[in-house]
């Protein structure tokens, strides 16, 4: 009997539902009660975005929802996961009709994006409609987050509205105050994706490096000849437009490792204030068309790829796709003369890039080498990593001459080392780092025992 009275009850909630589904609020209602019985043939148009914009499409939106004469309402959607709806779907017949855990009006959701260094972040809207008024206008706008667990890996806004040629014109005005608000201006950006989940592209911030010229130890000819094609051109870069001369530039910085190429990037990068700065890496090298696409919108920008010998002969995923080096060239000559952009590629393998490169001419305009640190520039190096650790340098010419070969890595581990046995000798108080200390950890590491330690640090075969 029991049984009998659950099923009783389940068929009197059944019957209560169905009688009062025509008084439930749904999006289609909602809509059509917004923009009148003639709705639903409205025409929709879209724009979309790559998933890893949806912090400045939000930006955006929040801007023209701002503008003058300007009324809105937000309706939250619930139900909207792994299930691709539109404006023209809820207008029409309305999912919520068929299936009753569909999209629905509910709670707006929002997701925190990054929007700046040190965790700065923007609540953005997962997935929401925009009940606009403007005079005697009726506007919709139905945006939506990127959503790559459900295949949906845009960022999407669909606007509809009883006068046709606003709704076409919203959109435009919602696309451009989304690129004059866009967070990724003037920052330095890394590209990745991730590792565990659906492969979408992700763009993580940095704290812009604070590097002086005395803190980049490299030959001034050099730094020089570095300067003046990265940072020169972008300062006088009025006066070379009006000559008729081109601003985009490439600069390849090769040679061994630890001879300084990506502190000299990071030397750049603290010079170029206000420069959107985007470098690629790793595993993120095959994003090489999603980081041009950013750089030629954020101009001024730099793009940096690092060790990018190893797309030298990666013939892609796909059978006939061009190499990955030929992509970045062809898009480094796709760029219009008058876009601020240079390109800094670093390679330890210039060896592996010199025919691509002679097969593309024109696309790097400066090749400059970085080689192994003189004694000069050794001794420039030890002032630089001691600090305010106090050396008996009573043997340093020795230790420098010692040392020919080396990296910057391989002093700056010598003067940690040599300040460790100061340590172990002393027991407490100040450090203070002896001759002998000095020329006891140069000793150890030096010795035979520790060969692929000075390979790790730099240091030439012994």
């Amino acid at each position: 009997m029991a049984d009998v009275g659950k099923l009783v009850r389940r068929g009197v909630r059944a019957v209560v539902g169905a009688a009062r589904a025509e008084d439930r609020t749904t999006l289609s209602g909602l809509l059509l009660a917004h923009l009148g019985p003639a709705g639903a043939e409205l025409d929709v148009v879209e724009e979309a975005w790559p998933g890893y914009e949806h912090v400045n499409v939000q930006a955006g939106l929040d801007t023209w929802l701002a503008g003058a004469d300007r009324a809105w309402q937000l309706v939250g959607v619930v139900g909207f996961q792994h299930r691709p709806f539109g404006l023209g779907e809820l207008l029409s017949a309305g999912p919520e009709a068929q299936d009753p855990y569909g999209p629905r009006p509910g709670n707006a959701s929002r997701v925190n994006r990054a929007a700046g260094p040190d965790g700065e972040s923007r609540p953005c809207v997962r997935c929401g409609v925009y009940l606009v008024t403007e005079g005697p206008a009726r506007t919709a706008v139905l945006v939506r987050g990127p959503e790559p667990e459900s295949g949906l890996p845009n960022t999407t806004v669909q606007v509809v509205s009883t006068d046709p040629e606003l709704a076409a014109r919203a959109a435009t005005e919602i696309r451009a105050a989304a690129m004059a608000q866009n967070v990724f201006r003037g920052q330095v950006l890394s590209f990745g994706a991730e590792v565990f989940g659906h492969g979408q592209t992700l763009l993580q911030f940095h704290r812009r490096p604070t590097l002086a010229a005395d803190q980049l130890v490299l030959a001034a000819d050099t730094l020089a000849e570095v300067q003046r094609q990265v940072v020169e051109v972008a300062r006088h870069k009025e006066q070379l437009l009006a000559a008729g001369q081109h601003l985009k530039r490439g600069v390849l910085l090769y040679g061994p490792p630890g001879v300084g190429k990506t502190h000299t990037v990071r030397y750049l990068t603290s010079r170029l204030t206000g420069t959107t700065v985007l470098q690629l890496t790793g595993n993120a090298l095959h994003l090489i068309a999603e980081a041009c696409s950013v750089a030629r919108a954020l101009a001024p920008a730099m793009l940096v790829i690092e060790d990018v010998d190893l797309i030298a002969e990666d013939r892609g995923m796909h059978p006939g796709q061009h190499p990955l080096l030929f992509q970045l060239l062809n898009e480094m000559d796709g760029l219009a003369e008058d876009a601020d952009v240079v390109f800094v590629l670093t390679t330890n393998r210039a060896d592996l890039l010199e025919p691509a490169l002679a097969a593309r001419p024109g696309r790097v305009d400066q090749a400059v080498e970085l080689r192994l640190p003189d004694a000069e520039a050794r001794r420039a190096l030890f002032e630089l990593y001691r600090r305010g650790l106090e050396v008996d340098t009573s043997g340093l010419d020795d230790v420098l001459a010692r040392t020919e070969g080396v990296t910057a890595s391989f002093l700056k581990e010598l003067l940690r080392r040599a300040a460790l046995l100061a340590a172990q000798r002393t027991g407490t108080g100040p450090l203070s780092v002896s001759a002998a200390d000095l020329s006891g950890a140069l000793d150890e590491l030096l010795d035979t025992r520790n060969a692929m330690t000075r390979t790790l640090l730099g240091s030439a075969p012994g």
